[in-house]
């Protein structure tokens, strides 16, 4: 079946002398590994210079249910980035965004709303000019909503810190290592309640952002045992050092 559909790239290999699989999150159909040409042509590598970590794209593909690896007719870009590509913390944001999604989304079937939610994500990321040194943050935090796993962050009390294991905020120091500190969990609590557009009044320490990141690592590896290391989680943190 000849089908359009949009996408955005999660990963890419390259398989033999001219071709790479991409691994796509299309809106239609879910994630998907295509095979695509990325011979000497320049058309070929136009293609394969599309296919950048979370860059969006139209797609024309012959799907076939019972395929593992689908073909593509023709590809292009649905949206060039005016920022991501060329700023160096961006890119690793995406790069590292990529990643998580990657070994996150597995469902091979069509979830619009979880691809609308990244896609209209990045858009504002890629043009806002301030506060978005903290959208990976933000972005890690409201994904968790379409897994299902929202953390649950209404105090029930005056102190509160944040348990991983339970998703929640609890009125005692926890007896197990999983949890936030006081002034962590009042970061989280703040970063539930922000909007996209609310990114540059969210105002935070280097080591503070560290910290809130390896809480939100930490909660995604409990929910999803498979996820493993994160390779670009180094890279992403001295970029940022």
């Amino acid at each position: 079946m000849l089908a359009a559909t949009e996408g955005i790239v999660l990963h890419f290999i390259k398989y033999g002398e001219s071709s790479v699989i991409a691994t796509i999150f299309t809106r239609d159909f879910g994630r998907q590994s295509f095979m695509v040409n990325a011979s000497r042509s320049r058309k070929s590598k136009n293609k394969a210079g599309l296919l950048q970590p979370l860059f969006l794209l139209d797609l024309e593909v012959y799907q076939k249910q019972s395929r593992d690896i689908q073909r593509v007719k023709e590809l292009k870009s649905s949206h060039a980035y005016q920022n991501i590509p060329f700023d160096i913390k961006k890119s690793t944001q995406a790069i590292f965004l990529a990643e998580m999604l990657y070994k996150t989304i597995h469902e091979q079937e069509s979830y619009p709303e979880l691809y609308d939610f990244i896609k209209s994500a990045l858009l504002y990321f890629d043009l806002t000019e301030d506060g978005w040194q903290n959208f990976h943050l933000y972005f890690l935090f409201r994904l968790t909503e379409y897994f299902g796993f929202l953390p649950d962050t209404q105090k029930t009390s005056f102190e509160s810190w944040f348990d991983l294991r339970k998703g929640a905020l609890v009125p005692n120091e926890p007896s197990h290592p999983m949890f936030a500190n006081k002034e962590a969990t009042a970061e989280l609590v703040a970063l539930s309640k922000l909007k996209i557009n609310e990114l540059a009044d969210f105002r935070l320490s280097r080591s503070m952002r560290e910290t809130l990141l390896s809480i939100l690592v930490d909660y995604y590896q409990l929910h999803f045992e498979n996820l493993g290391e994160i390779k670009s989680l180094k890279v992403l943190k001295e970029v940022f050092h």
